[in-house]
């Protein structure tokens, strides 16, 4: 079985070959620590998340480089309305960034690098740009350099444009440039901004401009050619397509595929500081656990646009505890659950198909549904084999129960995920009886759980319940 992924740059699904065997580098354009993560941003970390630990299933050594944008106009002009350092506003951020990944169970890249500890590597690759005839210093002083576009005539082969048929680059002050659709490789520094956002150079003191930051980082850890660059659908154009045509014209081979989350949106637009829509990730697990945001996640697929509502959420919340009543009534059972199951086929041909994690999660709910048939029976050996296969799919999607990484719940969450796994027990029971006909002990299951003050409704996709005036 081959894997299979959706290649941008192509716009087809393709058989994913690495340059290496054996081995994979995947560059994600990582985030501009401008401001507190919303969900929105998360979701690139996680998909990729996914892709990497699918890789590593399927016996890949990777490599994975998610970078820091430390160093930005908008980090700038925030920390300035804060009163703040603009290196001090930017580790702030990045610290709430680091505690969003982690409560979402996202896995550590190998190397994370900062934009403002690798200007040397910048600078040498816009020297070279320089030299080659791509690039250029602004005639007007300001101490800007610029790619020159109209010099590379396969600009646009990522996103299939004409250099005519593209807006200008908003990246700096157009009077400097040969052509409007230029881009800034350094922009010479300016009186008003701190003389500590600027180094050095040959061109006269600055700071790189965005795209060249991740272009240069990617060359250092990665080599000139690697595997897969990934990262958010709005990084299309102009970054990535920027980041290509610079990093080609040096004359490095760069990424072989290139991979696009797709956004979360709130009333169709995409999440953002800008339109005032975001929903911060602490705000959000004060509603549900970072393992059932992460499951609301995956459940859609990495190209597919999700429409944030709380409603849907704690769905997805409540089909996550229905996994967890499951594992924690087989290990009632069993008294442990093998970490070293193996993926049911299904499961494995979802996620070789362009990580199809919706029909991979459909997958791992038909194994549950027979493994808690097997659970009145005797037949231990098939019930382990189940509980040990859904705790392996779990696993590649960051969702296992049993993984350390979320025994980080405080006493109220603990107290929830109790509550959570003792209903979800009484309605797998309910539900049995229901399917068997058994109506008196069906009715006598709904009166217990009401009798706690747990209300229940029966919908399309399963029993969901409530605590009588409020939510869990």
């Amino acid at each position: 079985m081959t894997l299979r992924l959706h290649d941008t740059a192509s716009q087809t699904v393709r058989d994913f070959v690495p340059l290496q065997e054996g081995k994979v580098g995947i560059y994600v354009c990582g985030l501009t620590v401008q401001s507190e993560p919303h969900v929105g941003h998360v979701r690139s970390a996680v998909n990729f998340d996914v892709l990497r630990r699918w890789l590593q299933v399927r016996g890949y050594d990777v490599t994975f480089i998610r970078n820091i944008t430390d160093i930005d106009d908008k980090i700038l002009v925030k920390s300035e309305q804060r009163g703040v350092p603009w290196y001090a506003h930017a580790y702030e951020m990045k610290r709430h960034l680091d505690l969003a990944y982690h409560q979402l169970n996202v896995l550590p890249p190998t190397y994370e690098p900062a934009a403002t500890g690798h200007v040397p590597e910048m600078q040498q690759l816009i020297a070279g740009l320089v030299e080659a005839g791509h690039a250029y210093e602004a005639g007007d002083g300001s101490g800007d350099v610029y790619f020159d576009v109209r010099s590379w005539p396969s600009y646009g082969e990522l996103t299939h444009q004409s250099i005519d048929d593209m807006e200008a680059a908003e990246d700096a002050d157009p009077r400097g440039k040969r052509d409007p659709r230029d881009f800034a490789l350094w922009k010479g520094h300016k009186d008003s901004e701190p003389a500590t956002a600027s180094w050095p150079a040959p061109w006269g003191a600055g700071r790189p401009g965005w795209h060249i930051e991740c272009s240069a980082m990617a060359g250092k850890y990665l080599g000139p050619a690697f595997d897969i660059h990934g990262g958010g659908v709005d990084l299309r154009f102009p970054h990535h397509e920027n980041e290509l045509a610079q990093s080609r014209a040096a004359g490095r081979p760069f990424a072989s595929y290139w991979l696009h989350n797709a956004w979360i949106t709130t009333s169709g637009e995409k999440m953002s500081k800008s339109l005032g829509n975001s929903l911060l990730v602490p705000e959000v697990l004060t509603r549900v656990r970072g393992v059932e945001l992460r499951f609301y996640m995956v459940s859609a697929h990495y190209r597919s646009h999700v429409e944030f509502s709380y409603e849907a959420l704690e769905e997805a919340a409540v089909a996550y505890r229905r996994i967890e009543g499951f594992l924690d009534r087989a290990a009632a059972v069993l008294g442990e659950i093998p970490a070293d199951g193996i993926a049911c086929a299904d499961f494995v041909e979802a996620m070789d198909d362009d990580l199809g994690t919706p029909a991979a999660v459909a997958a791992l709910f038909e194994v549950m549904r027979e493994g808690n048939k097997l659970l009145s029976g005797d037949d231990t050996d098939a019930l382990r084999g189940s509980a040990a296969s859904v705790r392996a799919m779990l696993d590649v999607l960051g969702l296992d129960p049993a993984d350390p990484a979320w025994d980080q719940r405080g006493s109220d969450d603990r107290l929830t995920h109790a509550v959570d796994v003792l209903v979800a027990g009484l309605l797998e029971q309910r539900s049995q009886a229901r399917e068997a006909k058994d109506w008196a002990m069906a009715d006598a299951i709904r009166d217990r759980i009401k009798e706690a003050g747990i209300e229940v409704e029966d919908t399309a996709d399963g029993p969901r319940w409530t605590i009588e005036g409020g939510g869990i």
